[in-house]
């Protein structure tokens, strides 16, 4: 079976602990490509400023370019309304029965997860890969495991990753404030921000 990582999210901007923690979940499963998934509406980001689809997808590609294991995959951005992580998956396997998924996801998210829609068809759908990140410990993390692999049997492993103290808001704050973002973001995407004038109003 061949091993894929997903990389999902609003990218909004993509940064270097995107590609960070794509590299490490590379390394640590030996998985034969990670695809970089920009959503298409985020369904729970709805009040808040996002992008176009099309200039986050522009920016991801931007941003994975010299990396020759990472692929940009614009499966959501196709779909019309919002886009839910179960559906992505089951599309997948349906389309790609050789392969086996890897969910690469942080802490914040492994918390929240129970309040995706249908939670337990994405545990159907995939193996979890999760950080430890934010104000959370490898205790914290553990114990979330195993309530998710009682509630759901669900296959979840705890990537290895130092803290990364960067985040997309972070960035798009910096931007509005005249605050470099040379070390957060590639050189590339630094200057498809400048080009379109991104993030120089506040949220």
């Amino acid at each position: 079976m061949k091993k894929a990582g997903i990389m999902g999210g609003t990218f909004n901007p993509i940064h270097y602990g995107h590609l960070t923690l794509a590299k490490k979940a590379r390394e640590q499963f030996a998985l034969d490509e990670i695809l970089f998934m920009p959503c298409g509406e985020p369904y729970m980001k709805a009040a808040k400023k996002v992008e176009s689809a099309r200039i986050r997808a522009e920016m991801t590609a931007l941003a994975i370019q010299d990396e020759p294991y990472f692929t940009l995959s614009t499966i959501e951005l196709t779909q019309s309304g919002s886009t839910y992580t179960y559906e992505t998956l089951e599309r997948l396997r349906e389309q790609n029965p050789d392969t086996e998924y890897y969910f690469i996801l942080g802490a914040d998210n492994l918390f929240q997860i129970t309040r995706w829609a249908k939670p337990e068809r994405i545990f159907s759908s995939c193996r979890l890969l999760a950080a430890v990140r934010d104000d959370k410990t490898v205790a914290d993390m553990e114990a979330q495991i195993n309530r998710l692999k009682e509630e759901y049997q669900a296959v979840i492993f705890l990537l290895k990753i130092d803290c990364m103290d960067i985040s997309s808001s972070q960035i798009r704050r910096k931007v509005a404030d005249g605050i470099s973002i040379e070390t957060d973001v590639p050189a590339a995407v630094r200057a498809y921000i400048e080009e379109k004038g991104l993030y120089y109003e506040s949220d």
